[in-house]
């Protein structure tokens, strides 16, 4: 049975996204209420976030190994450098030097080490894709994100990023805000790992890389202005009624 497309986070008349993935996957028997829950109180405090800010695939997936340790201003800053340079292709890039190109990302920090990194991927798709984004991207999600895991650098939440954000493919993305957040209300402990939360997401929603996408980005900017590691606003938090069970007494200096 083929479902209808389904768009979220834009900005025409919206149901909410409970109404939507219910209507559009019917018989999906995997859907947890609570996490659709979520993403429509976060979409109604935040809106769409437009994430991943990018206006090309190679801009997002360098903007993906650049932001490891770093805040997204600095990464802003690289990113316009390169764009000043016209450096922002597969062919451009693979030219630059190592060296010019860690003096152009300087102010994403860590840019001897990043310059390494961008230019193993980037011998990666030319060696393996022909120098083709587009090419890599029509490879299977999960062989992809094992060729991505085997590059130097690319761990499983910056390849998760370029798969996502870039490629489309419909994997859940999970960051310290994710852990953070999810851990506070009880949906997963402190010191669940990654495939653990991916798994909460992944086996509860159907796989829909708008869905994905909306959600990740939502869940950081609540991470971010709310759900803070010291000091959270919890009273403003939109989802502070949910909580699992086993986490409804927690004190609420934990957010």
């Amino acid at each position: 049975m083929k479902h209808k497309k389904i768009a979220f986070g834009d900005n025409s008349k919206r149901f909410s996204v409970v109404e939507k993935v219910l209507y559009t996957f019917p018989h999906h028997k995997r859907l947890n209420r609570s996490l659709l829950i979520i993403y429509d109180l976060l979409y109604a405090k935040f809106g769409s976030r437009h994430w991943w800010p990018g206006d090309t695939k190679i801009e997002i997936i360098i903007g993906a190994i650049l932001t490891q340790n770093t805040a997204w201003v600095n990464v802003e800053k690289a990113i316009n450098n390169l764009k000043r340079e016209k450096a922002l292709s597969v062919s451009r890039l693979s030219d630059i030097l190592e060296k010019k190109l860690a003096r152009l990302i300087r102010p994403s920090g860590y840019y001897n080490v990043k310059a390494s990194r961008i230019k193993n991927f980037l011998k990666f798709v030319n060696i393996r894709y022909g120098g083709s984004i587009n090419r890599m991207f029509k490879t299977d999600l999960y062989k992809l994100r094992e060729e991505l895991l085997a590059l130097n650098g690319i761990g499983q939440e910056t390849a998760d990023s370029i798969l996502l954000y870039a490629g489309n493919k419909p994997i859940f993305v999970i960051d310290a805000y994710t852990k953070r957040v999810f851990s506070r209300h009880g949906f997963i402990s402190q010191d669940a790992e990654y495939k653990e939360i991916q798994s909460l997401f992944m086996n509860n929603l159907p796989e829909n890389a708008g869905l994905f996408n909306e959600f990740h980005a939502l869940i950081v900017e609540l991470g971010k202005s709310m759900c803070k590691s010291k000091e959270p606003l919890c009273s403003m938090c939109p989802i502070r009624s949910i909580r699992r069970k086993q986490n409804a007494r927690r004190s609420k200096k934990t957010g």
